[in-house]
């Protein structure tokens, strides 16, 4: 088993490694899912987020929905999605979600949203609403990621209600790094979450995500992926932490491709059914493919 290091942050910050390097894809696929995007008033993970990945989803027509509009009410260390008062909830969203979905052929509708703690439910109802609009739009399958909801079960039950085929939360980081990365939230919160959606719904493929390179030991990294077994969650995602701006945690270290292969087999061998990891992996990158 391969050790990670903690490197000297502005050391391994200063140049980007030629694993993390790509070149953009052609043909006119990005260019029709940007315009499709703006017809409809949608908002997506991919841009909010930063995330390296856009190009080359844009490129396949996929992209993640993000709903509950795009200001979220937590602080969190690594993420660019913007901070501060939210908007109010479009009704029509619902309905604007399973157009995009459906103009794009997606078999696989990935929905994901900004933290709403101001709202009585987080947004549940909402997500509830999104999942039964593509199911009966387009018949494709349907995950989720969606926050803690404060740990609030009855809002839990809400989405799913609407029978989402994945529920994915993602833990993110390991308990040491919570504070620092994801301000108010709580990792007994986050397992809690889901195992309450292993009870509750036997059949539900339940998944969870980590970023690597913030500082994590790979003894704390074991630890998480025990946890998350023994609330028998299903499905796992592994990738590299990027700096959206120089205002967010830094890289504490790029963490090599076969790392991430050897990481792939040993949670392979806890028990998870399936395992996506490498540098550019994230929670919805080719989620179909995981299911």
């Amino acid at each position: 088993m391969l050790p990670l290091p903690t490197l000297d942050p502005a050391a391994s910050a200063r140049r980007l490694p030629s694993w993390l390097k790509r070149p953009l894809p052609h043909g006119n696929g990005n260019f029709f899912t940007e315009g499709l995007l703006r017809e409809l008033r949608l908002e997506t993970v991919c841009e909010n987020a930063r995330c390296p990945n856009r190009p080359e989803c844009y490129a396949r027509r996929t992209a993640t929905f993000m709903v509950l509009g795009n200001v979220c009410t937590r602080p969190c260390g690594f993420c660019s999605v913007h901070k501060g008062a939210p908007e109010v909830l479009e009704d029509d969203e619902p309905a604007r979600v399973a157009e995009g979905a459906h103009r794009l052929g997606l078999r696989h509708v990935v929905i994901t949203s900004v933290t709403r703690d101001d709202l009585p439910d987080g947004g549940a109802d909402h997500f509830r609403r999104c999942i039964l609009a593509v199911r009966e739009r387009t018949g494709a399958a349907v995950e989720v990621l969606t926050p803690d909801f404060m740990g609030d079960l009855t809002a839990i039950d809400t989405v799913l209600q609407a029978a989402p085929e994945v529920y994915n939360h993602n833990m993110e980081t390991v308990p040491r790094l919570y504070k620092k990365v994801r301000g108010r939230a709580s990792y007994q919160r986050s397992l809690d979450l889901l195992a309450h959606v292993k009870r509750r719904s036997p059949p539900t493929v339940t998944k969870s995500g980590l970023m690597l390179g913030l500082g994590e030991t790979v003894e704390e990294l074991l630890e998480v992926l025990a946890d998350l077994r023994a609330v028998m969650c299903d499905t796992l995602t592994l990738g590299q932490y990027l700096a959206p701006t120089l205002k967010h945690i830094p890289v504490a270290r790029y963490v090599p491709p076969e790392e991430f292969d050897s990481l792939a087999v040993l949670a392979r061998t806890m028990g998870f059914r399936k395992v996506t990891a490498g540098p550019f992996v994230r929670s919805s990158y080719h989620a179909d493919e995981m299911i």
